[in-house]
């Protein structure tokens, strides 16, 4: 009986390890794309918000995706005691028109975040990932018309194994499309509390299995902008490389943007003459975070989450602008 209870527990343990850490794989974005924005980048920002918190404690982490003609912003709203998803519509990507709550959590999910997430049109969908439940996990939700949005039962993505750097959490995912594959950049949160990024791969959205070697990005040295962490990634190709707008919280958790290089997707490093994306009027002098980018032909625009209050989760009076990096 006592060797058949091991084998049991053993048995049991194997699940439970399974479970955790998903599946892990060995691979490399394709080839960055040779044309398009060139560095070095000069940060050009629009004056005030383009999209107010309203009657909100907060609207951040916005997700722009063209769908139907114009462009669709599924950014988070916080009300003071849950983190929403909400939608606005736009004709240019600057004058904004708020359509509502479209995403709240439920079920499994908990009480407490529905948001922070990722979209991209796939044909005549809309695939929205987002952050859920405790410990943080990601979800899938689809849509047809921006709307009517129909939620995956379970998470798509949940946190590692015990030792790994996301076993405490997955978060602020950003999904692009590079050849056959969808590539989520994710935030894991370690057993000490620290935020790193990881990068998981797909065929469908569904089916995540995350790059063995990650994290591909980790907090800076004592006295960095990045010191406290590193979150909420933007990735885009171009000029033969691929890029990372990424989210560095400071000691006093003061939030600015940085900028990371790589030329297969996977092995990452900072720009270190890059000029760090930080507020310039009293809205966001606290707080730049949250970048979601689009190619144009002037460079890349970029739409971001600025508060004028330095807080590691909320109460940030979150707002979101918008900016365009130009090749000098």
């Amino acid at each position: 009986m006592a060797a058949q209870r091991r084998r049991w527990t053993s048995v049991c343990c194997l699940l439970v390890f399974l479970t955790g850490c998903g599946r892990y794989a060995d691979f490399a974005l394709p080839p960055p794309d040779p044309a398009g924005p060139r560095p070095p980048f000069a940060w050009e920002p629009s004056l005030g918000p383009v999209l107010s918190r309203g009657d909100s404690i907060d609207a951040l982490n916005p997700s722009v995706v063209r769908f139907r003609g114009e462009y669709l912003n599924l950014y988070s709203e916080y009300d003071g005691r849950t983190w929403h998803t909400a939608t606005a519509s736009s004709p240019d990507g600057v004058h904004w028109s708020k359509t509502g709550r479209v995403i709240s959590p439920s079920g499994w999910a908990g009480n407490y975040i529905a948001a922070n997430g990722s979209a991209l049109v796939d044909g005549s969908e809309i695939l929205y990932w987002y952050e859920a439940g405790d410990p943080f996990s990601i979800v899938l939700a689809r849509s047809s018309d921006g709307v009517h949005w129909k939620k995956r039962e379970d998470a798509v993505l949940r946190p590692g194994p015990r030792g790994s750097f996301d076993e405490r959490g997955v978060s602020d995912p950003y999904v692009i499309r590079a050849g056959a594959n969808f590539y989520l950049f994710y935030v894991g949160l370690d057993r000490a509390r620290r935020q790193q990024l990881g990068i998981a791969r797909s065929p469908d959205g569904v089916r995540w299995e995350k790059l063995r070697s990650s994290p591909v990005l980790s907090p800076g040295g004592p006295g960095s902008f990045d010191e406290n962490g590193v979150g909420e990634p933007a990735v885009w190709t171009s000029a033969g490389a691929w890029w990372m707008l990424y989210t560095g919280r400071d000691r006093g958790e003061r939030r600015r943007i940085g900028l990371a290089k790589s030329t297969d997707g996977v092995h990452w490093e900072r720009d270190l003459n890059f000029p760090l994306i930080a507020g310039t009027e009293p809205w966001d002098s606290q707080v730049v975070c949250d970048p979601s980018v689009e190619l144009t032909a002037e460079g890349i625009r970029v739409w971001f989450g600025g508060g004028d209050r330095a807080d590691p989760a909320e109460n940030l009076h979150g707002q979101i602008g918008v900016g365009l990096l130009r090749s000098r």
